[in-house]
């Protein structure tokens, strides 16, 4: 009998994974060469990426502990095997502080177990101050240079980031703290920190003049995550399992897997990378949920994106430098950088001679779970509610190519639908009436991870909403105190659909008339081509 899996979920301590036979999906080969490009790097993934594991694998390779890499493709590259202090600190332990002495006091806690190994200096009354003793103390006490491996390092500053009165409070406490890895360069051989974005006024980044960011290379794009080849090469078994399990063939369930934990890349030519987290926690539980965003949201990324009135509208097919997103915090001047680096988005084509990037929502989880979060904040309804009762049975028309019915799902949705506050707020944000229901459109789509693009140009205008079903294109055009017909005849006098009539799908145009005293659907009308 076969015996079972064990799933790495929630363990990302590469020892134990190995000792007590959990999968592990071999990046030792990555690893190995990122410690050859330069003796500081540094690395920004989105959370539960297996940035920590990662870490973990660095820890236990620089101290020797060649018994853990047997079978993996690290054997096959290094033949010295030299064994060096590790200093490993996980900076997130110390997040959730109330002000700076409180994070102080954090850090020396993390602290602590090192200084019981290399000793700690009375005078040494900061985490600086330790810490670079702890460098100069490990240094001299076993005569080789020290690896320092820092996780998480902005996980305090992230959420206070927007706090105005905090933040400055707290980066000067991890400026302190950091600062020491400059003082002390000649004494390490290679330092590792992880983080999800990056304060450019830490002392990591304005003077750490070999600091090399890895975050975008295509060398080592997979680094952390998992490829559609390593699904393919290594967990077969684990995909025919999950499928029997939801009674459909191995490469139908492939698929869903795809639309579902896919479509992550991490520099201009990189591999399809999949969730780690989601995609082991379906494994493991046998089910195909938004695991990702189960495990918690980020409340400083929705702060962020109703600080900035971001439209997520616009977030599908964004076209931009690197400079847009990889950029320092303190110098956003909207939630993008945020949203890319917390893997709300992610970079879906490169042009390599322009040096420009196509940025999109990655996957199903993602726009579902992203759309979700958002819906009790923006329009003040819940999503499930949304997606479970009218989106679901609007949906269903659509794919039955019963427009008609769909158009009277919609009239009895927006009849019954509650003039809450948050829809009085968004209604007042939009440029234009129709951008309110355009809103409303977007998220009803999103929550079925139904294509959907709104204000979309074309040669004589912009199409209010265009939607892409798997047979059929929608092209949709609303008129606030208006008619249906001029709705359709501004379709067609302006040529929203020509430039889809050669995509192979089936066009149908329709044109709606909305009773802003109504707020109500009052007439609409349908024309396929």
């Amino acid at each position: 009998m076969e015996q079972e899996r064990r799933y790495p979920v929630g363990i990302q301590t590469f020892s134990r994974l190995r000792r007590e036979g959990y999968l592990y999906i071999d990046k030792t080969d990555l690893m190995w060469r990122m410690t050859r490009v330069s003796p500081f790097i540094f690395l920004s993934r989105p959370r539960r990426f297996g940035k920590s594991l990662l870490t973990t694998t660095l820890c236990s390779f620089f101290r020797g502990e060649r018994e853990l890499f047997e079978g993996l493709k690290v054997m096959e590259l290094e033949k010295e095997w030299k064994r060096y202090p590790v200093l490993h600190i996980d900076v997130s332990m110390a997040k959730g502080q109330d002000g700076k002495e409180e994070l102080r006091s954090a850090l020396m806690l993390q602290l602590e177990p090192l200084t019981k190994v290399y000793g700690v200096n009375p005078n040494e009354k900061t985490p600086g101050a330790v810490f670079s003793g702890l460098i100069r103390r490990a240094y001299e006490q076993t005569g080789e240079q020290v690896v320092v491996v820092i996780d998480e390092y902005d996980a305090p500053l992230l959420e206070v980031l927007h706090e105005e009165e905090q933040l400055p409070g707290f980066r000067r406490v991890m400026q302190e703290f950091f600062q020491c890895l400059k003082a002390n360069e000649a004494m390490i051989r290679f330092c590792f920190i992880t983080g999800i974005t990056k304060f450019s006024q830490l002392s990591i980044f304005s003077t750490l003049n070999n600091l090399t960011n890895i975050s975008l290379d295509s060398e080592f794009a997979a680094i952390c995550g998992i490829t559609g080849e390593e699904i393919d090469e290594q967990m077969q078994p684990d995909v025919a399992r999950l499928a029997e399990r939801y009674k459909c063939t191995p490469a139908e369930m492939r698929e869903m897997l795809r639309d579902t934990y896919d479509g992550y890349h991490f520099a201009g030519e990189s591999p399809d990378i999949y969730n780690p987290f989601s995609l082991m926690k379906a494994f493991n539980q046998r089910e195909l949920r938004n695991w990702w965003f189960e495990s918690g949201t980020p409340s400083y990324l929705m702060r962020q994106l109703r600080r900035f009135r971001t439209d997520i509208t616009k977030l599908d097919d964004l076209f931009v430098p690197a400079s847009a997103f990889d950029q320092p915090t303190e110098n956003m001047m909207d939630a993008l950088p945020l949203l890319y680096q917390s893997g709300y988005m992610t970079i879906k084509d490169y042009d390599f001679f322009g040096r420009m990037y196509t940025l999109g929502i990655p996957n199903q989880e993602v726009r579902v779970g992203f759309t979700e979060g958002l819906l009790p904040s923006v329009a003040g309804i819940r999503g499930s509610d949304v997606q479970a009762g009218f989106a679901f049975r609007f949906w269903r028309a659509l794919r039955a190519k019963d427009t008609d019915l769909a158009l009277r799902e919609l009239q009895a949705y927006l009849e019954g639908l509650p003039y809450v506050e948050g829809f009085k707020k968004k209604l007042e944000e939009v440029t234009v009436a129709e951008g309110f229901y355009e809103w409303t459109f977007y998220l009803i789509f999103s929550m079925l991870n139904v294509y959907v693009q709104t204000q979309v140009k074309c040669a004589r205008g912009r199409a209010d909403i265009v939607v892409f079903m798997p047979d059929t294109i929608y092209v949709m055009e609303l008129k606030l105190n208006g008619t249906a017909q001029d709705a359709l005849d501004q379709i067609n006098d302006k040529g929203y659909a020509l430039r889809y009539a050669t995509d192979g799908r089936s066009i149908v145009k329709i044109g709606m008339g909305f009773s802003v005293e109504k707020r109500a659907l009052t007439d609409y009308l349908i024309v396929e081509e």
